[in-house]
């Protein structure tokens, strides 16, 4: 299991990495205003997006397995998954705001963009507190 455990772990910073950077891109993306660097932003949002989708995944793949192999229980890992669940539902936001930038139709500023970029940090707040303070 300490396996599983080290691979949870990899993928959980690996797809922490890519969710703090994207948003930093939307940042970007919405102050741009020439064609060439909104182009490079583009492509940008889309290769990074399809690249820690897959990592995403398997951090909760693994994070399953491990909820099977060490027990479903105790309200912390309920709400860890609680939380998790939130994450995952951010990163298929984020792909939604892939699409729309790619299809030119931001409608928000960057201001907005630097505030839901702030969200994934409160998750990983809350998860590594739930998961080394055990609080309940």
């Amino acid at each position: 299991m300490l396996w599983v455990k080290s691979f949870h772990i990899i993928f959980v910073v690996s797809w922490f990495a890519g969710l703090f950077y994207l948003p930093r891109i939307f940042v970007n993306h919405a102050m741009a205003t020439e064609a060439a660097e909104i182009a490079r932003l583009k492509l940008m949002e889309g290769k990074l997006y399809r690249f820690v989708t897959p990592i995403g995944a398997l951090a909760i793949l693994f994070g399953f397995w491990l909820s099977i192999g060490y027990g479903f229980s105790g309200g912390w890992l309920h709400a860890k998954t609680a939380l998790a669940m939130l994450l995952v539902a951010y990163h298929l936001y984020c792909g939604h705001l892939v699409k729309q930038f790619a299809a030119d139709r931001n409608t928000r500023s960057h201001v907005f963009y630097r505030w839901f970029n702030e969200a994934p940090v409160l998750l990983l707040t809350a998860i590594v507190i739930l998961v080394t303070v055990k609080p309940f």
